[in-house]
């Protein structure tokens, strides 16, 4: 017999042995058959015995229960958010996260770093809500960006690909939920369910250029933290199409020794007793108050500032992704028209 089946037979076994065992001191037992003081007393004794052996079982079952799906909800997680590597094409590359829902790690918020023959592109998203559904969606979103960001040499038609990743995800969990409509009732979650999403790519020399639907523009760390507008951003996805032409904006460079810091909405929309929102800005700036900018470094002092301003784990998810510009230049020779760029060893 395998294990597990022991342990099953186990599980049940050894509590109706307690309960026969207590059935049978009762039904046998001569003691038990009197009514005095001194018979009273050890029948109490017998059946608090096996009472007490029930729950300490029960509880043992529970716990060990309870560890084997939290041990299945990280595979998940990291499966989701799978740790990103240090480095990435000369960018070195720190990320947090802090979840609103209890006993996960993960929730709506999404982030990837992808090192293609097109540039370093970067993705930082968050879904409406957090939970289990959230979760889902951003897998969606995730898994489709893991795919296009190697395949597409355009960032638009990566968009593009995010959307239609989302839009099958939403009507394929609308179905699920509503079988018989056959489609996405309006009233339903899925048909108000969007996604905010900023999407980045930097060029080999430095150069940033994004799309962004509905997601807080980055800021860049250079001896203070500033922020990256590169326009009016789109709508978030869901809820409308894409317009017919996406033009990317141009955000500047990333020069080496700078860092890019995205995050999601759930940093700045922290609050603390007295309503006052969490102050991200001059948190990035004190925490690379002192140089060199050290990306896990930044992260680790952001947050210790986000839970000493709220005093508790925030209300959303809350991700954080730096990356810093480890390249150097390359002195140019004599005859060269273009400025080169390698990664430091």
């Amino acid at each position: 017999m395998d294990p597990p089946r022991i342990r099953r037979v186990l599980s049940l076994g050894l509590p109706a042995a307690w309960g026969a065992a207590a059935v049978t001191y009762k039904l046998v037992c001569p003691l038990a058959q009197q009514n005095g003081l001194e018979a009273r007393i050890v029948t109490s004794a017998v059946f608090f015995a096996v009472g007490t052996g029930l729950i300490l079982h029960v509880h043992g079952t529970l716990l060990r229960e309870l560890r084997q799906l939290r041990e299945v909800a990280g595979v998940a997680q990291n499966a989701l958010l799978r740790p990103l590597p240090p480095r990435v094409e000369g960018l070195t590359v720190a990320a947090g996260r802090l979840s609103a829902s209890r006993g996960a790690s993960v929730g709506g918020d999404l982030y990837e770093v992808a090192a293609t023959d097109h540039g370093v592109r970067v993705v930082m998203g968050d879904v409406r809500g957090h939970g289990l559904a959230a979760i889902s969606t951003a897998a969606a979103v995730l898994g489709s960006f893991r795919e296009a960001a190697y395949e597409e040499p355009e960032l638009p038609h990566v968009l593009r690909k995010l959307e239609r990743a989302l839009g099958r995800h939403l009507r394929e969990r609308s179905r699920a939920e509503h079988p018989a409509s056959g489609g996405v009732p309006a009233d339903s979650p899925p048909a108000e369910e969007f996604v905010t999403v900023l999407l980045m790519e930097i060029g080999p020399d430095g150069e940033m250029t994004a799309l962004n639907c509905g997601h807080p523009w980055p800021h860049r760390l250079s001896g203070h933290a500033e922020p990256v507008a590169g326009g009016e951003p789109l709508p978030p996805l869901g809820p409308f199409p894409l317009p017919a032409e996406l033009s990317v904006l141009h955000c500047g460079s990333l020069l080496p020794g700078e860092a890019l810091v995205l995050h999601t909405d759930g940093m700045e929309d922290a609050r603390d007793a007295a309503g006052r929102f969490f102050p991200l800005r001059a948190a990035l700036t004190e925490a690379v108050r002192v140089p060199p900018v050290a990306p896990q470094t930044v992260i680790r002092a952001v947050y210790a500032q986000l839970l000493r301003h709220t005093g508790r784990l925030p209300t959303d998810d809350a991700a954080l992704l730096v990356l810093r510009n480890d390249r150097r230049r390359v002195p140019q020779q004599q005859g060269e028209t273009v400025r080169r760029e390698s990664t430091m060893t």
